[in-house]
């Protein structure tokens, strides 16, 4: 990495602030351990990035925060996962308004199919918005937000599904922030985009975060330096389960790591 990669560092957030926190969290798969012992800060208003190699629990930790993991079978969590110093886990918690308040943007586009329009609405939509005229307020802040609207304010009525690839995940993303969430869990969301759609996303979450509180999960090294401003790293024990080796403002982690595991990770040398 060279100088010019962490010149953001001098503008970073103050990074006190925690926004979601997981204390000795392990999550298990009916009899498989995919993650052991996780204690994480994720500050608020800054992008965190996760990073390892494939297999080591990265979707399933971040998956823990909007709890999707609720959804496949057998899955079950120990320790504590928190947002705002609430544990999201407890029975009382309502899980619709978790996943309002957490966003997420997967691996692959994935509008629906319905129009640009009612794939932002959706949502709005969902929790009891009717007035046309406020989802159209929604929908433009929302497309203008995802750095879309002047692309697509003449498409309205267009199948989100007509949209490049690019454009698709910008408009999964003004999906999300239609809900007016918290925090944007991003899965590998450039992972199936062209370099050109992949710095147009980049340049979105350095933006977005001086509002929202955002986790990406990368497997590239240079995306991770560019957009973040801490890094989480994470392995695989030789059961399998992932742990968190380090953590850390980005600029030192990856010009100084503490673990020797980690400089050869993001060097290179494996993964």
């Amino acid at each position: 990495m060279n100088a010019d990669t962490f010149a953001r560092d001098e503008r970073q957030p103050h990074l006190n602030d925690t926004k979601l926190r997981s204390t000795d969290v392990s999550l298990f798969y009916d009899k498989f351990q995919a993650l052991r012992n996780i204690s994480l800060d994720i500050p608020e208003r800054a992008v965190t990035a996760i990073i390892g190699p494939s297999g080591c629990g990265k979707s399933s930790y971040l998956r823990l925060f909007n709890r999707m993991n609720d959804l496949i079978p057998d899955a079950r969590i120990a320790g504590r996962v928190e947002l705002d110093n609430v544990d999201i886990y407890q029975r009382d918690v309502d899980v619709v308004d978790v996943r309002k308040r957490v966003g997420m943007v997967f691996q692959r586009p994935n509008p629906f199919p319905m129009s640009v329009f009612e794939n932002v609405a959706f949502g709005p939509r969902r929790h009891g918005v009717r007035d046309h005229a406020e989802l159209a307020s929604i929908v433009e802040r929302s497309l203008r937000q995802a750095a879309l609207w002047d692309e697509v304010k003449d498409k309205l009525a267009h199948p989100g599904l007509a949209l490049s690839g690019g454009q698709q995940q910008r408009l999964c993303i003004a999906r999300v922030l239609a809900v007016e969430p918290e925090v944007i869990l991003m899965d590998e969301p450039c992972s199936a985009l062209d370099p050109v759609a992949t710095l147009k996303i980049e340049d979105l979450m350095r933006q977005l975060c001086s509002e929202y509180t955002i986790i990406i999960v990368t497997h590239n090294m240079q995306q991770a330096a560019r957009v973040s401003d801490v890094t989480a790293f994470f392995m695989m024990e030789e059961d399998r389960a992932g742990v968190l080796v380090e953590s850390g403002p980005t600029s030192s982690l990856f010009t100084n790591p503490r673990e020797k595991t980690t400089e050869d990770y993001i060097t290179g040398r494996f993964g």
